[in-house]
């Protein structure tokens, strides 16, 4: 049963609706994985109403003479180089024969399952271009997953059952992107698969953000992490951090202020001096839980998109993840870059992270947590804070107070170097609190624009961020 308390139709149910739906015609073309997409709408029958044709294009050569060179076989690019053609050839081959009364698609997969030549686990673009409605332009879902079954057979029984939910999500449910999404992993598990990116675009989608459908994908638990680039574009994580130094820093940046960036950029002068970057160009990401993006009424999507558009405007990557722990954040990074991690936080954060109480759940409590953090290189940057305005004392990472049953671990860290105390900083940005700054933007205190970047204040102002109004507008 779904959410609804309907009965969700199986994997051939779906395929067979197609193939009975005399107003869809489309072209299969599949790498990687045999045909099991195409395979299921054979097998339950009245696939002739369906298929214009199917093609597999194994060898290199061949690909590349169909749907020109590629860097990588199994990438967004080549998938879309593959829809674009597939789609220009359907309509100019059947166009005038269906008479405009045929909606057509393009259904492709590029993907590298497990096998004897490739143990790991495998993983792929899925998409699809489809008419809305016949002669209308096309718009597209494109799908990256990847499928963790050990035995080869089950991976591509389950590159199949998404397949047939993506096509048959995107003609039927195109309307209510979000009921797309639900229904992406029906008949299959997460253990099995895991969907990363989805993207839609063209008519089909006209006046729907994006970013939102992957939020949906953290949400419903589909992946652990999605992020999108300083663009704003939806991007799979590998494709921008694969092999690459990270430097994170983790907060709500609601809104970013002061020292908010100021601990960013401190810890990147920092991090670009490490002996073992050799010079290598780090990803910078700001990270945000699902939790700091909950309220009371689940996932606060007007709020996500508010933060989302300072942070691009500011020119950042963005991760949201469902790490709420600290070396969960980690162990998501560690599938993407064997590379130096640096994480970026304050001294608050950090009296945080080796506070116990927090991980007395884990078998190995606090430390199995500190050892899942540090593994791989990984690196704490730390900012000052002051505690106490009116002493002004500042308080750094070798002067914080640690507690009794931390104190000799804690101190290995910091002699070797795992955890370091940022020199460079601003006396200025030590008080500044993001909660504070959020009170005073919502009641109309203009004292918080001193506490952001003028391009954060000027973009709240212009957007209307975080429920800014003008002066004007606030009554006792």
């Amino acid at each position: 049963m779904n959410t609804l308390g309907t009965t969700t139709p199986t994997t051939g149910e779906k395929a067979l609706r197609i193939n009975v739906d005399a107003g869809r015609y489309g072209t299969f073309a599949e790498i990687g994985a045999g045909q099991e997409v195409a395979r299921w709408f054979f097998h339950v029958g009245g696939a002739a109403g369906t298929v214009a044709k199917t093609i597999s294009a194994y060898d290199t050569a061949v690909s590349d003479a169909l749907y020109g060179p590629a860097e990588r076989y199994v990438s967004r690019q080549r998938l879309l180089a593959m829809l674009d053609r597939e789609y220009v050839r359907l309509r100019q081959q059947l166009y005038e024969r269906r008479d405009g009364r045929v909606a057509f698609f393009v259904f492709a997969d590029t993907v590298a399952t497990r096998s004897y030549s490739h143990p790991q686990d495998g993983h792929g673009w899925i998409g699809v271009r489809f008419e809305a409605t016949p002669l209308s332009d096309p718009s597209d879902v494109i799908v990256h997953a990847y499928f963790f079954d050990k035995d080869p057979a089950r991976q591509q029984e389950a590159v199949g059952i998404l397949g047939v939910n993506l096509l048959h999500a995107a003609v039927y449910d195109h309307a209510v992107p979000t009921a797309l999404i639900g229904s992406l992993m029906d008949g299959l598990e997460r253990e099995r698969v895991e969907i990363d990116v989805v993207t839609f675009s063209g008519p089909a989608f006209a006046g729907f953000d994006g970013r939102l459908a992957s939020l949906e994908l953290v949400e419903r638990g589909y992946t652990d992490a999605i992020m999108l680039a300083s663009d704003g574009t939806v991007v799979q994580p590998s494709e921008v951090l694969h092999k690459r130094p990270i430097l994170v820093e983790r907060g709500s940046f609601r809104p970013p202020t002061n020292a908010t960036l100021d601990v960013l950029e401190s810890a990147r002068d920092r991090f670009l001096r490490e002996p073992d970057l050799e010079g290598a160009d780090p990803v910078v990401l700001l990270e945000m839980t699902l939790r700091s993006l909950t309220g009371g009424d689940g996932v606060d999507h007007r709020d996500f998109l508010d933060r989302a558009e300072v942070l691009h405007a500011l020119g950042h990557h963005v991760l949201i993840s469902r790490s709420q722990r600290n070396f969960g954040l980690v162990e998501v990074l560690s599938r993407y870059s064997r590379s130096r991690i640096g994480i970026a936080l304050g001294v608050p954060m950090l009296r945080a992270m080796i506070d116990d109480q927090y991980y007395d759940d884990l078998p190995g409590g606090q430390l199995e947590a500190i050892g899942r953090f540090f593994k791989n290189g990984v690196k704490l940057y730390v900012y000052p804070t002051i505690d106490d305005p009116t002493s002004g004392v500042i308080v750094t990472a070798e002067t914080m107070t640690v507690p009794s049953t931390m104190r000799h671990l804690y101190g290995h860290l910091l002699e070797n170097r795992r955890i370091e105390s940022l020199e460079r900083y601003d006396p200025a940005n030590l008080t500044i609190r993001t909660r504070d700054v959020l009170t005073r933007l919502a009641r109309g205190d203009s004292t918080w624009e001193a506490a952001v970047p003028a391009d954060v204040a000027k973009i709240i102002r212009e957007r209307n961020l975080f429920g800014y109004r003008s002066q004007g507008e606030y009554h006792e």
